[in-house]
């Protein structure tokens, strides 16, 4: 087992990219704490991963959040050895449509939690040299021209990765990052339908953004979380890995 015994953390996980990783954490042997405002979910999937799965429920909105998750995984399971920072929000924006609340709601979400978790985790995970992994997106390196607060905060969540493994290496606390592309999740899924897209629009997907002959899945994400949460991927810190179907360079920008 790639994870046996480790501590997890992961936000954002009752459901989608999270909820693929706790249930491959798990397979791999980690004990984890489920994080998610969704309080019946939470709690069902916690019930079905048995003793190795703890939930608890706390809106990332709340400034008092992250010291509150971090005393919930060491109370559960009496250390911390990985943190996983995948909660997020997408909201549809421009220069245009933009507005205060929305943006200030996605940077407090998709930016400033996890760094307050990562602080608030801080003592533990240099107690057992253990790593934190944020889960960004492929937009953080200009980003659509309808998600714009979003880009912004996972450039940001980006740049948080990079400067925290530079600065805290030496200290045997890595941080890694995955930029994602496009995921077929349940929300991206329902999301799409609401948007205008047929019921079957998986099925339709040009190659131009899905050149395998379809999306990337939750689990495929959460297949190459195990290597960076893992000892196999120790020492290496700083590294920001592109999980989409296209180079970055060469890609292109247009997507519905």
């Amino acid at each position: 087992m790639r994870l046996k015994d480790k501590v997890i953390i992961v936000t954002g996980s009752t459901s989608g990219i999270g909820q693929a990783i706790v249930e491959r954490a798990i397979a791999e042997g980690a004990r984890v704490l489920i994080h998610g405002i969704d309080r019946a979910a939470g709690e069902k999937l916690a019930l079905t991963l048995g003793s190795a799965a703890k939930f608890h429920c706390d809106d990332l909105l709340d400034p008092a959040s992250p010291a509150r998750i971090i005393a919930a995984a060491v109370q559960a399971f009496g250390r911390i050895d990985a943190l996983v920072n995948n909660a997020a929000i997408v909201v549809r924006s421009t220069l245009a449509t933009a507005t205060l609340p929305a943006f200030e709601r996605t940077i407090a979400i998709n930016l400033r939690a996890p760094f307050f978790l990562i602080q608030a985790a801080f003592p533990h995970l240099k107690a057992t040299e253990g790593c934190v992994l944020n889960i960004g997106s492929i937009n953080a390196h200009s980003g659509e021209s309808t998600l714009l607060d979003y880009s912004i905060s996972k450039g940001g969540l980006q740049t948080l990765s990079r400067n925290l493994a530079n600065a805290h290496g030496i200290d045997r606390v890595r941080v890694n990052h995955l930029n994602v592309g496009w995921v077929l999740t349940a929300r991206e899924y329902a999301d799409q339908q609401r948007y205008g897209l047929p019921a079957n629009w998986p099925e339709m997907v040009p190659a131009v953004f899905a050149p395998s002959g379809r999306l990337l899945l939750p689990a495929d994400i959460a297949a190459a979380a195990i290597y960076w949460l893992g000892d196999e991927s120790r020492p290496v810190t700083g590294s920001v890995v592109e999980l989409e179907q296209f180079s970055v360079i060469g890609r292109n920008a247009v997507k519905v």
